[in-house]
């Protein structure tokens, strides 16, 4: 049994059994049978169980906002969003069963087609930092392939995908179809890396642990999707609107307490408004409202253990603070927002994934330093720039090595866009139009029409 925290108290919430070998092969296998007749629903059919679980989600909502706060830390804001967000990537992927077409290919001799084939079963892993959303952008898009979907949920945060199993049971998905599998990474986890049933093994999570199950599942030839970490650096130019860049700086670094992967945790400030910038940034960092997740106002929750307070903290231990906000007092993992200035690209909390609620700041000469800074790095996952400039826009957008970026604003995830890293931040695509095909094998079907 693990003891679920929540983190805002530093008190238990309740205990959730961790599944054993035994008891994820007998998953895997309940999924493998399944599949064999859900791959042959008809593609409306299949439409309607995901709309079908998209209304009864969409039900749940309070409900299951309610949870991701107390297990998680989330703002209630956040929370609800996130619960809203697995609703729509539902209702969004609920339309391409009967879209996920073939083609026809003109040869000599007859006619040749192609079909795409679900993979079989699907492992997605979760990490804790958005177990909702991160969930619903694995297992959404696999069962509307034709795939079934064994989940493991991150022991920290286990308990909104436990719920979403169980919805998914009241909209009528079939027994087997998708199955929330919690326990340990080193138990659960691995065995989706080498059980031969899983063909294929979404993650999202560390860099480190991302390469170890690309290193199991090549024993197998087995597909892998892998979000992995980041260290996104937010760039302002000097012709910036500079008070709308300070004001939107701590939201974009600071949400979720920075536990987040597209966190713009590197600030690049061109020189030539590099104090004044800080002098903007100061009072919107101070005035962020670190609070109860759960009332309506906060903007930002605690960390979500104890363990991730000691690692944020030694980050900040002997760096350079600028300045920082506030935070309660008491019980719970509650960190301030902080701002360090980096002495040079060789500091920690400048190279390394702080994974809290850290910014380090560095300026910059122009367009082409900007580049060169904003590059080196191993992460390439998301980021933004912001500037008047339309052309320049355009070349620092093609010339920075991430998987996403925004120009003047700090948007990284739309379920409607494919979403996923360069470098070390990870290999395929969630979301948008295609996540489907990461979900199949093309099948090329020859038909002779000669004698």
């Amino acid at each position: 049994m693990t003891d679920v925290i929540n983190p805002a108290t530093g008190s238990v919430l309740t205990s959730v059994p961790g599944m054993g070998l035994e008891e994820t092969d007998a998953a895997i296998e309940r999924a493998h049978k399944a599949f064999e007749s859900w791959r042959t629903v008809a593609p409306g059919d299949r439409a309607r169980l995901l709309r079908r679980f998209a209304a009864v989600v969409d039900a749940h909502l309070d409900e299951l906002a309610d949870l991701e706060v107390r297990n998680s830390g989330h703002t209630i804001g956040n929370a609800k969003w996130e619960a809203g967000n697995v609703r729509d990537v539902l209702d969004y992927y609920a339309g391409a069963p009967e879209r996920l077409s073939g083609r026809q290919i003109p040869v000599a001799g007859g006619i040749d087609i192609t079909v795409h084939e679900p993979l079989g079963v699907v492992g997605v892993i979760v990490p804790w930092n958005f177990p909702m959303p991160i969930a619903g952008w694995g297992f959404v898009p696999a069962l509307a392939a034709g795939n079934t979907v064994v989940l493991k949920p991150a022991e920290l945060t286990p308990l909104t995908a436990l719920l979403l199993g169980e919805l998914a049971l009241e909209a009528g998905l079939p027994e087997g179809v998708f199955t929330v599998v919690p326990g340990k990474g080193s138990v659960v986890g691995q065995r989706f890396v080498t059980h031969p049933a899983v063909r294929k093994v979404c993650f999202t999570g560390s860099t480190d642990v991302g390469k170890a199950i690309m290193a199991g599942a090549a024993d197998q030839v087995k597909r892998v999707t892998l979000e992995l970490g980041g260290k996104s650096a937010n760039i302002v130019f000097a012709d910036a609107d500079l008070e709308k860049a300070a004001a939107s700086t701590p939201s974009s670094v600071f949400d979720n307490a920075g536990q987040d992967c597209c966190a713009r945790s590197r600030l690049l400030i061109q020189d030539s408004v590099y104090d004044e910038f800080l002098a903007l940034l100061e009072p919107a960092v101070r005035a962020f409202r670190v609070e109860d997740p759960s009332r309506p106002t906060a903007e930002m929750g605690p960390l979500i253990s104890a363990a991730q307070r000691r690692s944020v903290s030694a980050y900040v231990d002997d760096a350079d603070v600028a300045f920082r906000g506030t935070s309660p007092d008491g019980p719970g993992w509650w960190f301030s927002p902080t701002v360090l200035l980096a002495r040079s690209t060789d500091d920690r909390h400048w190279r390394e994934e702080v994974f809290g609620p850290v910014l380090s700041v560095l300026p910059f000469r122009d367009e082409q330093d900007a580049v060169r800074l904003a590059n080196d790095t191993e992460y390439g996952l998301s980021g933004s720039l912001w500037t008047r400039d339309v052309g320049r826009a355009l070349r620092v957008s093609r010339a920075v090595e991430t998987g996403a970026l925004s120009v003047n604003s700090h948007s990284s995830v739309r379920y409607w866009t494919p979403f996923g890293g360069m470098k070390q931040s990870g290999l395929g695509r969630e979301l948008g139009p295609d996540a489907l095909l990461s979900f199949t094998d093309v099948k090329n079907v020859f038909i002779a029409t000669e004698d």
